[in-house]
């Protein structure tokens, strides 16, 4: 389309300033034909994806954001092309392969942008940001999810999603691989299978070898099946299209009055005025304000280490009124949790079982557990099962271990004392608890300080009440606050509010709360070096930057208004515009360069105020 356009305007050079003479005049006709032969591979080759869209349009009754396109390059093309047939003049074929030309760069640009997004969005957003790799010395590090290479040792905990195409080495795995297929049934592998990225580990842990990086692995081939975000609709693309369908009826009426005023008042301007409504009134501008406001500020939010599914979330952060937070993982900081232990003393066996049972969990408090036992001899347990919210159980060989609440563990002496603990029995005889003593995050009364005033607030704890006084100390007075809450309890209450109208927010550990961050508007799983990433949640948010969650709740409502705003500014264009259409003095090459300048106007706008919005984030 460049190269026909760059053409098109040279052999049009001498209509312009209309020049006289005899080669000009004896030639003209070829130039025209000329023209029109740079101009029929534009129209049936580049401009396809816009008459195709068009038709599959309406065929289905909609009038998408093609169909006006389409129109107004038939109608340049069929004038332009009755002009040199019957030697009426030279057409508009310079108008018709800009527009297409122009309309493309548009694309492109917007391709590029997004593949460019695509990418990073998919596995930053889906996977862990940290992953515990292996290191020759049997030592433990957690290291980023993109810089596993190739040959890298992981330890893959029980309920973690495998990041990548990886054999299996050491444990039993029993893979859960509906995520990416759809088959709900598990499947077990054996040492030295291969394990495709995408699964989920449901018994124990397990240490592969990685065979590719993540960009090379099966479930990246997959992405194009958007299997992780089946039921997510984009609210503002489907925005999009209705103000298309708007957008497309007013312009074809518009077209067709003034039209009919010209054919009675001057019969020679109503072709012309009907060909620039059309071109002028092009909603290029339009389309390209939401995918280009949201697709940056998604980047944006990446570089703060905020991921994001896809861009509709931020739509779905503007319209939430209520935020409910899990307490345990979520607003205290498990690196910084003090911890005594009140009990009968371990053997060498049971210490080494115990330290191999929670190496296999993602619960905030086994983590902060593991962090502090002594090195260990790593045991290949033989049995191993997680119940969420209640516990784990292990057996190596003839030693079986329980851990988890008191009931859990069948201790019943402990149940009026208001502290989070995790008791600890060995085949069936009681040893002792793990008292937890919390750290909250920094910054945490000054977070709800500020959400207050916008955000109905909730704490729903697994814990007991043991830490309420010091909660009611750290936040706002309005906070309503539950305890001993089960999963299923937190998803009970979400669904209430929910049901009476609440837009929820619920921010949590990714594991014990999956369910309610599935039944929520949106789920936010906080993540502190290790795979909490549960497939029901909508974003990760680093720990680290657990202070700044009111900044991009408030960068997401000013994204909204940057799209309206630019709806704004493309409708001010469009009525400017269709002034000078309507009333016969534009004509169709200028309205064809005005189009594009109002795309790329669009553009420099959502673009220039996302990265103002951007730098004022923490």
């Amino acid at each position: 389309a460049g190269f026909a356009f760059g053409n098109v305007m040279l052999l049009s050079f001498p209509e312009y300033f209309q020049v006289e003479g005899y080669w000009i005049e004896q030639y003209k006709h070829v130039f025209r034909w000329l023209i029109f032969a740079f101009s029929v591979p534009v129209v049936f080759y580049s401009a396809q994806d816009y008459f195709i869209s068009a038709f599959k349009g309406l065929r289905s009754k909609l009038l998408n954001i093609d169909v006006p396109i389409a129109l107004g390059i038939s109608v340049l093309f069929v004038r332009s092309t009755t002009e040199i047939v019957f030697d009426l003049g030279s057409g508009f074929f310079d108008s018709l392969t800009g527009l297409v030309f122009f309309l493309l760069i548009g694309k492109f640009f917007q391709k590029k942008t997004y593949d460019f997004l695509s990418f990073e969005r998919d596995y930053k957003s889906y996977f862990p940001i940290g992953i515990t790799k292996i290191n020759k010395d049997k030592t433990e590090e957690s290291i980023q999810v993109y810089d596993i290479q190739k040959g890298d040792r992981l330890l893959i905990r029980n309920e973690e999603l495998i990041p990548v195409d990886c054999i299996l080495i050491h444990g039993s795995a029993h893979i859960d691989y509906s995520f990416v297929t759809g088959e709900s049934d598990p499947v077990t592998k054996k040492s030295g299978d291969k394990l495709f990225a995408g699964g989920k580990q449901l018994d124990g842990v397990i240490e592969v070898d990685v065979l590719h990086s993540v960009e090379q692995s099966y479930l990246t081939q997959l992405w194009s099946n958007d299997v992780f975000n089946i039921n997510k609709q984009d609210a503002f693309t489907n925005l999009t299209n209705k103000i298309s369908k708007h957008f497309t009826i007013a312009i074809l009426t518009i077209a067709i009055i003034a039209t009919s005023f010209w054919l009675y008042s001057d019969a020679s301007k109503a072709l012309n005025v009907f060909t620039a409504v059309l071109i002028i009134a092009c909603p290029c501008a339009i389309a390209l304000s939401a995918p280009f406001t949201l697709g940056n500020l998604l980047r944006i939010f990446g570089n703060k280490k905020f991921y994001l599914k896809n861009a509709s979330v931020i739509e779905q952060f503007a319209k939430i009124n209520t935020i409910i937070f899990d307490k345990t993982g979520t607003i205290t900081a498990s690196k910084e949790t003090s911890i005594d232990y009140e009990g009968i003393e371990f053997t060498d066996t049971e210490e080494a079982l115990l330290k191999s049972s929670l190496r296999g969990s993602n619960h905030p408090l086994s983590r902060s557990l593991y962090a502090i036992l002594e090195e260990q001899n790593i045991l290949t347990l033989d049995e191993f099962e997680e119940h969420l919210g209640k516990g784990i159980e292990a057996k190596y060989k003839d030693a079986y271990l329980k851990i988890g609440s008191a009931e859990f563990v069948g201790h019943h002496s402990d149940a009026g004392k208001l502290t989070t603990t995790v008791h600890v029995s060995a085949n069936n005889t009681y040893k002792g608890k793990f008292t937890f003593y919390n750290a909250y995050r920094k910054g945490i009364s000054h977070l709800f300080n500020n959400l207050k005033e916008t955000y109905d607030l909730a704490i729903l704890s697994g814990d007991n009440e043991g830490e309420k006084e010091n909660l009611k100390k750290l936040l706002p007075a309005n906070t309503k606050m539950l305890f001993n809450q089960k999963p299923e309890d937190k998803l009970e209450y979400i669904e209430f509010h929910q049901k009476e109208g609440a837009n929820v927010l619920m921010i949590g550990d990714g594991l014990n709360d999956a369910g309610a961050l599935a039944q929520s508007d949106v789920g936010i799983a906080i993540s502190e070096n290790v795979n909490v990433f549960s497939p029901a949640c909508d974003a990760i948010l680093d720990a680290s930057k657990f202070e700044n969650l009111f900044e991009y709740l408030k960068a997401s409502k000013s994204a909204i208004k940057i799209i309206k705003w630019s709806f704004l500014l493309s409708f001010i264009y469009n009525i400017i515009g269709l002034y000078f259409a309507v009333t016969g003095q534009l004509a169709p090459v200028v309205a064809a360069i005005l189009m594009p300048l109002s795309s790329i106007s669009i553009v420099a706008f959502t673009t220039l105020m996302t990265n103002l919005l951007g730098k004022k984030l923490k």
